[in-house]
């Protein structure tokens, strides 16, 4: 029975060992897959890695900016004026609605009957 237990111990090590190599951790063998020499190990502090403009210039639009800013301000315009214009649909809505004919309903009825009962 130990003889068992050992063997699967040791190729439970022998795949995790070799798990953790491939996903870069531990050992201490080798690059890692984010520490390749390719990578910087610090950024160099500016957005996109652009350095800024000269004083007294400002920064080019590329392309693509415009036509993506317009596109996003329409459709902000567009959801707004249509979401707030939509009809209200709720349920609470139509009951409320309901209730206010049916009270109109009946108050008619009821002058309906007191007008009635004058007339003869």
């Amino acid at each position: 029975m130990r003889p068992i237990s050992t063997a699967a111990g040791g190729m439970l090590r022998a795949r995790l060992r070799s798990a953790s190599r491939v996903r870069g951790g531990g050992g201490g063998e080798g690059a890692g897959r984010w520490t390749t020499p390719g990578h910087e190990e610090q950024p160099k502090g500016y957005l996109f890695n652009r350095p800024p403009p000269p004083p007294g210039e400002s920064r080019k639009w590329e392309d693509w900016e415009l036509p993506c800013y317009v596109t996003s301000f329409l459709t902000v315009v567009i959801l707004g004026v249509g979401l707030n214009a939509k009809p209200d649909l709720t349920i609470e809505t139509w009951a409320h609605q309901k209730a206010l004919e049916r009270l109109q309903q009946q108050e008619l009825a009821a002058a309906g009957a007191s007008g009635d009962g004058d007339a003869e």
